[in-house]
């Protein structure tokens, strides 16, 4: 039984919040705007907070974008310990070891319909 805290990487557009994108095409981020957090964004991060899970959160946003980026998720109330910024927007693998030590995987992945939030994700 592994007893060590989880580490949960999460997407911010389209999965914490809001996409800024959803129904239109692509075109430039409005920075000056505020994220909008999905139904049960909030409470689901204080919940893994509260667990003790590092919350490192990912976005294909450049990283000149950060210091936005960071005041947006403030003003939204988004909690994290971690920002990683410029991951693109291609498909994203996670490849991890196998504990000897352990039964079954140490990593998942969970896809989620964009903008429909972790609310009823279990970890």
């Amino acid at each position: 039984m592994n007893n060590k805290p989880k580490t949960i990487f999460c997407d911010i557009d389209g999965t914490l919040c809001e996409h800024p994108y959803s129904g239109t095409k692509h075109g430039s981020y409005d920075m000056d705007s505020d994220m909008i957090p999905l139904s049960g964004t909030i409470k689901k991060l204080w919940e893994w907070d509260k667990a003790g899970y590092m919350i490192i959160l990912t976005t294909g946003r450049k990283e000149s974008m950060r210091k936005s980026t960071e005041n947006q998720l403030r003003r939204a109330g988004i909690i994290y310990d971690k920002l990683i910024m410029g991951i693109g927007g291609g498909t994203r693998v996670l490849i991890n070891d196998l504990k000897p030590d352990r039964d079954g995987p140490t990593a998942i992945a969970i896809n989620l319909k964009r903008d429909i939030g972790v609310k009823d994700v279990k970890i």
